[in-house]
């Protein structure tokens, strides 16, 4: 297998006497979309902002491409083209989809002395992106807060491919979407891998993760219960390692399998 593009390993991460993460590794290879699922509180947010630079391992080891990496702060890890879609987006419902395609990144041109933002541009690279996601807007100056939710993840998704993203960390990124807009989010997702990108899939719903993941890997308690590839776990195992598996399992016994 190729080398991988995200190596953790043995991360720990500790905030005074809590123990958030207790050792726990995973790898992401290129065009791969590495499923991390686990129920609240099993440490999946903590491990994705240590990933994403928001905060700095307590113990363990981070590879990026081959090499060893620390990041200082997200924009490290942006620069190092690895980003994240978090669940809130990051958006201005009022603004325009290519205003919010391109916040922080704005392309521009001079009329005279004058640097403008450049609406042409912006307005035709979002319109275009967004097309290649199966996405056909009205209009580039259409306001996000009028587009459905999974229309607004995949402007997300699509705007973190469109600048250099290697790997794309998606933080629950069907949890509140109906099933027509989760298909097209997952169909997305598909999309992106197949672009070679990396995509780190996070979750609690096993039938989303089964849907596009190629590996599945399990956090409870802040600790990993085991990586399994496609085709060697199925979906009611997955739920019960999610569950708690032999706790759950012992609970059915105690109550008459009534669980």
């Amino acid at each position: 297998m190729s080398t991988p593009l995200v190596e953790m390993k043995n991360i720990e991460k500790h905030f005074g006497s809590v123990i958030a993460l207790a050792g726990v590794s995973l790898e992401v290879h290129p065009g791969e979309c590495h499923c991390l699922l686990g129920d609240n509180g099993a440490g999946k947010s903590t491990f994705i902002k240590t990933m994403s630079g928001v905060h700095k391992p307590t113990k363990g080891e981070i590879y990026f491409e081959g090499q060893p990496m620390s990041f200082e702060r997200p924009r490290d890890a942006i620069n190092a083209g690895i980003a994240t879609v978090y669940q809130d987006l990051a958006m201005i419902p009022l603004m325009s989809v290519s205003r919010n395609f391109f916040m922080g990144n704005e392309p521009t041109k001079r009329i005279g002395p004058v640097t403008v933002f450049d609406h042409e541009q912006a307005n035709d690279v979002t319109m275009a992106e967004m097309k290649k996601m199966g996405i056909n807007l009205r209009g580039p100056d259409q306001a996000v807060g009028t587009l459905s939710g999974g229309e607004r993840q995949t402007v997300a998704i699509a705007r973190a491919v469109y600048f250099g993203a290697k790997v794309l960390i998606l933080d629950e990124p069907t949890s509140a979407l109906g099933v027509r807009q989760t298909s097209n989010v997952l169909a997305t997702v598909d999309r992106v891998r197949k672009k070679g990108i990396a995509v780190v899939f996070i979750t609690h719903n096993v039938r989303h993760a089964m849907a596009v993941g190629d590996r599945f890997t399990v956090l409870n308690r802040g600790k990993t219960l085991g990586t399994a590839k496609r085709g060697e776990i199925t979906p009611d195992e997955l739920q019960d390692l999610m569950a708690g598996g032999q706790e759950l399992a012992t609970l059915e016994g105690s109550l008459g399998g009534t669980v």
